[in-house]
């Protein structure tokens, strides 16, 4: 079983994270922000990751802080368990109805992170939380877990459904891209021969 634990303390935040890449989808999340837990939740249902976290932080001041730092300590606990990400697909994508909304993810757990967000939505807030920190939580899951994210909303009107889209496709993509491919055995899926760590080697595979 692909399992990782992380524990994220920090002056703004204290996180700790689990997740079981080969679960059933079962989470258990308590941030403190409620749309975040939603989003979290459809990320687990519809990856079948099992996912725990508990977040404590500075939310007196705002919820940037725990909304990047539990992007980060996710995308911490994804990359741990995928270890040297031997035998996995490493590419997926998805395309995800909402309703009136449509939105493309595409997704390479290529241990070489990068951000494409193509979403605009057209209310400040949902709920208690700003907008403008979804970006901000899929950049921190993206460098974290080392995966190339490319997000674009092909089209929407319903800020809650252009958001929980992009969860729901980010899902779908990971659910895809982690999958273990029998054929490989413990081949890399490079032509390097290995996913090399972002900074210290060339990152050209």
């Amino acid at each position: 079983m692909r399992q990782a634990t992380i524990q994220r303390s920090t002056n703004e935040t204290q996180i700790q994270a689990t997740v079981n890449l080969d679960g059933a989808g079962a989470c258990d999340v308590e941030t403190g922000i409620g749309f975040l837990d939603h989003m979290l939740e459809q990320l687990s249902r519809h990856s079948l990751i099992d996912l725990t976290v508990r977040a404590k932080g500075d939310l007196h001041i705002d919820y940037h802080h725990t909304t990047e730092d539990t992007g980060i300590a996710i995308g911490q606990a994804v990359s741990k368990a995928l270890s040297d990400r031997r035998g996995i697909v490493r590419y997926g994508s998805a395309l995800i109805p909402m309703d009136e909304t449509l939105t493309r993810v595409a997704l390479d757990l290529s241990n070489r992170p990068y951000l494409i967000w193509n979403v605009s939505v057209s209310r400040p807030k949902l709920g208690e939380m700003d907008t403008e920190l979804f970006r901000e939580w899929f950049q921190a899951f993206a460098q974290a877990a080392g995966a190339t994210v490319h997000v674009e909303n092909l089209y929407g009107e319903n800020t809650h459904h252009i958001v929980e889209s992009c969860f729901k496709g980010l899902a779908r993509s990971l659910r895809a891209a982690m999958g273990v491919d029998p054929r490989l055995g413990r081949a890399v899926p490079s032509t390097k021969g290995k996913l090399v760590d972002v900074g210290t080697e060339e990152s050209e595979n």
